[in-house]
């Protein structure tokens, strides 16, 4: 009996590079790809809440980006549950993509995490 072919869940943007590199990434090794496109349709709070109950709500923003700068996140002085409003309403703040693989997930690009993804059983 033949193991199904698993299959990944991503969450991006479709103008993300990092984004299309997962897509890419995937794509090669035949794997499905159920993509969620942030720009069109939000990440729903308790999906988001798998990702920041692993890595930590800092460690899914892209501290270093443009939307983060704009948003004034940096010098905002927020609580992590209207932080976690403003991540949802304005996705582009977030180190793209999100994506998960069975009950492993991975943050940005993360090509060992794919891998690792595909490995397992």
């Amino acid at each position: 009996m033949s193991k199904p072919a698993p299959s990944i869940q991503m969450f991006g943007l479709k103008k993300s590079s990092a984004t299309r590199a997962a897509e890419r990434f995937f794509k090669e090794r035949r794997v499905k790809v159920i993509f969620v496109d942030l720009g069109a349709r939000p990440i729903a709070r308790g999906e988001l809440g798998r990702f920041v109950q692993k890595f930590g709500l800092t460690a899914l923003l892209d501290l270093n980006g443009k939307a983060y700068e704009s948003l004034g996140l940096a010098y905002l002085r927020i609580s992590e549950e209207r932080l976690t409003e403003r991540v949802i309403e304005h996705p582009e703040v977030l180190r793209l993509p999100l994506v998960r693989g069975g009950k492993l997930l991975s943050v940005g690009e993360d090509p060992q995490g794919w891998a690792a993804m595909l490995a397992q059983d």
